[in-house]
């Protein structure tokens, strides 16, 4: 049984609520969320019955209660929206983080279609209120060393790449970076520039895609591995926000849902909801994706061939018995330039019919938190 169906966690988080915010007051010796009362510790099916809400409106007992705190702390670890105007003070020293977003959030009613920009505020608050109560609560709280595999054609986007890399924090990670076909004193500036352990690899420029990837994989010296794409933009909580998931779900590869695009040929940022996150699944990101070295070496890497390499590795993992979970992808923006510049070969028109949302400009979710 994996955690995610034994605690309180963000799986079956809905982007779009059905119902209004309600109250959650304290009364009896115990919580009472709308007119559902809570157990002392909420369960995972207590949480179920809560996804289809806008949030939880808090109404805090003016004096502090054993046992009143961490029911709400949980509540917040999976996800649930949670706002108050203004926590009591006992709230604000006993835990002034969760007091602080509490605060921050304001329900705004949703326009009733997945455009819904008040949804995806709903969405970021969420975010940040599981990421403070999980770590609070012991989940991840001293994350495992990552392995960051980066292979690249462009010798252009590997400066930005690895000043991303650098923005990461709550993780300790190495990088690995394959240069696909030209020397390394191209980007030799940018590497001494970046201030953790990089490995640099030259490989041939004929060497498919996926065994450029392995390649690199191969030098890693910890045991969780990330595929990390070039071209693409990533928040500053991206590797830590993978392994917070891969804790709390059990998976045995994560990543993100492909939701964010910025169309560069047109300036456009496109946002598809199409792809739900915090759910099992067979696909995520390709330029997420993390999982275990051991998995990683017993399926044989990703596919060695220049297209759908990443697909292959995914097929692989669920051959072998591995299960995949995909977390919320606000803090990932895929760049689409001209398709003779991707392995993939979808043109831009594609990406305009699948929008939900589509604005002009560099339009990244707010956690995203580009400087």
């Amino acid at each position: 049984m994996t955690v995610a169906t034994e605690m309180c966690s963000p799986y079956g988080f809905t982007r779009s609520p059905t119902q209004e915010t309600a109250t959650l007051s304290w009364s009896g010796g115990g919580w009472t969320a709308g007119d559902r009362p809570l157990p002392g510790p909420p369960r995972p099916a207590d949480v179920e019955e809560l996804r289809p809400l806008r949030g939880l409106t808090v109404e805090w007992p003016a004096r502090p209660v054993a046992g009143a705190l961490d029911p709400v702390a949980a509540l917040a670890a999976a996800g649930v929206p949670l706002t108050c105007p203004d926590p009591p003070a006992w709230v604000r020293e006993a835990d002034p983080v969760l007091a602080r977003l509490a605060a921050a959030w304001t329900p705004e009613p949703g326009d009733g279609t997945p455009a819904s920009v008040a949804d995806l505020r709903r969405e970021e608050h969420s975010v940040r209120l599981r990421r403070h109560a999980l770590r609070a609560r012991g989940v991840a709280a001293n994350p495992a060393p990552v392995t960051v595999v980066m292979a690249t054609r462009r010798p252009q986007y590997v400066g930005d790449a690895l000043r991303q890399m650098a923005r990461q924090r709550g993780v300790d990670f190495e990088v690995v970076v394959a240069l696909h076909g030209f020397p390394a004193a191209r980007v030799r500036q940018a590497v001494e520039e970046f201030p953790r352990p990089v490995t640099v690899v030259e490989a041939a420029e004929r060497a498919p895609l996926g065994t450029v990837l392995n390649e690199a994989a191969a030098r890693a010296s910890t045991g969780i591995v990330t595929k990390w794409d070039d071209d693409d933009w990533y928040g500053p909580e991206h590797l830590s926000d993978l392994l917070l998931a891969m804790t709390y779900s059990g998976a045995d590869l994560v990543g993100t849902a492909p939701e964010f695009f910025y169309l560069q040929p047109l300036d456009a940022t496109i946002r598809r909801t199409d792809y739900n996150s915090e759910v099992w699944t067979d696909h995520v990101a390709g330029g997420t994706i993390l999982l275990g070295r051991d998995l990683l070496e017993e399926v044989g890497g990703f596919g060695p061939q220049d297209r759908g390499e990443d697909a292959h590795l995914r097929r692989s993992v669920e051959e072998a018995g591995g299960r995949i979970y995909r977390t919320h992808g606000l803090g990932y923006v895929l760049r689409r330039s001209l398709s003779a510049d991707h392995t993939w070969n979808l043109p831009l028109a594609h990406f305009l019919r699948v929008a939900t949302n589509q604005w002009r400009g560099f339009r990244p979710s707010l956690l995203l938190d580009t400087p």
